[in-house]
């Protein structure tokens, strides 16, 4: 995953200089010897707004993009919330827990003093991830900075983002027009393209000595009679645009991710469809958003940064057969009929996350819309279909409303190991309580039918980015016990 920030994670003692310095310093060593990861210790333990400066260029100058603020006893409230502001990424306070020490000399009532560092953050309208419960022992305390680590990788990633698009958003799909005035409030970067732009470099690209070497890796990836070898000098050549756009476009950024057009034109112009590229460059980090779905290309980087792994983006697409789950489901799997659906795209999805029978083939859909009738498909062949590995996913989206309002939804659930007997690369996923989430959340809060899908269950990190970004409304499935705002209580 070369397009996701690598952590350089350090640590920041402060202390009350009413209390004694050593708690702090002490119970810092404690930590770094109780974390399995890497982690500097700032050798500064901060005690004043001098101490502060001192300890930020310390961790500046060791390489350090996150870190972590540590109250060893009660700490000083100014200095402790100003390294949120003169440090530049994303801080993690968290506070000790008593019980190394006698309890006269040897208390810090840190406890008390998070809450005054939580209430001057606020007031300086900074900000800082706490975890649920931000105090604890040395060995606690590793736990909630493993935690960390992927919040902060992602916060980094979106901080550092810049997405290409190619084409105008689709009318036909006018649910990805979402207004990108969020995107700016995010620290994200974007440059909009023409088609045209992306031609031009295509047939640039024509005869590019590197075009063999990528058409070899296809093939070992895909493995015979699963690809078609007359097609894939285009494909080679068209991964080799992008890459090339990403590197020459992403100016101050560092990280890339595209929202691209690839219907109805694209494929007629190009002579294929852009889907296996798009997974390809998915499967590296670099999400390749279908239909110019900006938000939803930051929604898989987002993911992407979390996971440390391959993600995808699908339509929230259709119900699954009464007869399959009859047949596949009842009685094997806990889940209702109203629980599972279908989450398809034309063939996005990164080799690595489906079934063995993937396969590069044609888009039936576009087949029909541009090819004669009864010819075989030429120019639509070039998606990467098959079933979908079962495994644990989570379902999110981070979007704009129509008000230029961030929201978002986080769900987890599965992908079922049952056979889907349906076209694309699609899968049967089950999420607890999918029909009442769909109908109170998706449908109610006006959310377009593109998901991001990561292939674990991240919802306690996802759900940590997105309130460290400033998400006001993180929506989630909630279990039938606990009523949406809209649902009837007489239904």
């Amino acid at each position: 995953m070369s397009n996701i920030p690598e952590v350089k994670l350090g640590i920041v003692a402060v202390s009350r200089d009413c209390f004694p310095i050593a708690l702090s310093t002490q119970r810092r060593k404690n930590i770094v010897a109780a974390y399995k990861g890497e982690l500097y210790e700032c050798p500064i333990t901060v005690e004043n707004e001098h101490d502060a400066i001192k300890a930020v260029e310390d961790v500046k100058n060791a390489g350090c993009n996150a870190l972590v603020v540590f109250l060893g006893n009660f700490g000083p409230e100014t200095p402790e919330t100003l390294i949120a502001r003169m440090f530049d990424g994303p801080c993690m306070y968290v506070a000790a827990a008593e019980g190394d020490g006698d309890m006269i000399n040897g208390r810090g009532d840190a406890y008390c003093g998070m809450l005054n560092c939580s209430y001057n953050l606020g007031m300086r309208h900074l900000k800082g991830y706490i975890p649920e419960y931000p105090v604890g022992r040395a060995d606690d305390i590793a736990g909630m900075i493993a935690d960390f680590v992927p919040v902060a990788r992602a916060v980094i990633g979106v901080k550092n983002l810049k997405i290409i698009t190619f084409g105008p958003r689709p009318q036909d799909f006018f649910a990805c027009n979402a207004p990108i005035k969020g995107l700016y409030e995010l620290g994200v970067e974007v440059e909009e393209n023409s088609e045209l732009d992306l031609l031009v470099s295509f047939k640039a690209h024509a005869n590019d000595p590197r075009i063999p070497a990528v058409c070899e890796d296809m093939a070992r990836e895909m493995g015979e009679g699963r690809y078609f070898p007359e097609m894939n000098q285009r494909l080679a050549q068209f991964e080799l645009t992008l890459l090339d756009w990403a590197e020459a476009h992403k100016g101050a950024r560092k990280y890339v991710a595209f929202a691209n057009k690839c219907w109805p034109a694209f494929p007629e112009t190009f002579g294929f469809e852009p889907c296996y590229v798009n997974s390809r460059l998915a499967s590296r980090g670099i999400p390749v958003a279908c239909e110019v779905d900006i938000y939803g290309a930051l929604s898989e980087y987002i993911g992407a940064c979390v996971t440390a792994d391959a993600v995808t983006l699908l339509d929230i697409n259709n119900s699954v057969p009464k007869y399959i789950y009859d047949e596949e489901i009842a009685g094997k799997f806990d889940c209702k009929l109203t629980d599972t659906f279908m989450g398809f795209h034309c063939g996005n999805t990164p080799e690595c996350k489906m079934c063995e029978s993937r396969a590069i083939k044609y888009q039936l859909i576009q087949h029909r819309l541009l090819e004669p009738e009864g010819s075989d498909p030429d120019f639509t062949r070039g998606t990467l279909e098959g079933d979908i590995a079962p495994g644990d996913i989570t379902f999110y989206r981070l979007q704009c409303d129509s008000e230029g309002n961030l929201r978002s939804y986080v769900a987890e659930g599965q992908v079922l190991p049952v056979a889907t007997r349906s076209f694309g690369g699609i899968g049967i996923f089950a999420i607890p309580e999918m029909g009442r989430f769909y109908r109170h959340v998706l449908i109610e809060k006006r959310y377009p039918h593109h998901g991001a899908v990561a292939f674990a269950h991240c919802g306690k990190a996802l759900f940590e980015v997105l309130k460290y970004l400033g998400v006001r409304d993180i929506a989630y499935n909630q279990p039938k016990s606990l009523p949406y705002p809209t649902e009837n209580p007489w239904a």
